[in-house]
């Protein structure tokens, strides 16, 4: 799915199992680059704790998830998106059964778990830190984004 700027959805859930990395990682990024032109939230099977891993890679590109509130889908006012992008096996089938009935766009992006990478400091924020930019090159290509450069 490739979008122009008029077809752009204007409200994207990410839902992943317990919303502590990979969906607020997601939300942020998104929130950064389109926040003023999309609605962004996140989601997750379960309610997790706040990453200090998925914090300090977020902060590395002047993003701060630092007062992330991980929520689940219960958590949600409504279902009202556009668009719902899963980011865990788990979570997808979740989507996909809450979405049986309703007109939401689904797509399920398999991203690795940063959280299962063991050793030291330095590899496991390595591992972070290339979820961080898989999830942004998908979205960068999902809503078409380019930045304007020096004129």
């Amino acid at each position: 799915m490739k979008a122009g700027i008029k077809d752009r959805p204007q409200s994207i859930l990410f839902a992943c199992t317990q919303n502590s990395v990979r969906s607020p990682m997601a939300e942020a990024l998104g929130r950064h680059f389109f926040g003023k032109e999309i609605y962004f939230a996140s989601a997750g099977l379960k309610q997790g704790e706040q990453d200090g891993f998925a914090i300090a890679a977020m902060d590395e590109l002047g993003v701060d998830i630092s007062r992330h509130n991980p929520r689940t889908f219960e958590d949600l006012e409504d279902m009202s998106f556009d668009l719902i992008v899963s980011l865990s096996p788990e979570a997808h089938h979740k989507v996909l059964d809450l979405t049986r009935t309703l007109a939401i766009e689904v797509l399920y992006w398999p991203t690795i778990d940063p959280t299962a990478v063991e050793g030291s400091r330095e590899r496991m924020l390595e591992a972070y830190r290339g979820t961080r930019d898989g999830l942004l090159e998908r979205i960068e290509k999902l809503l078409d984004y380019r930045p304007m450069g020096n004129l």
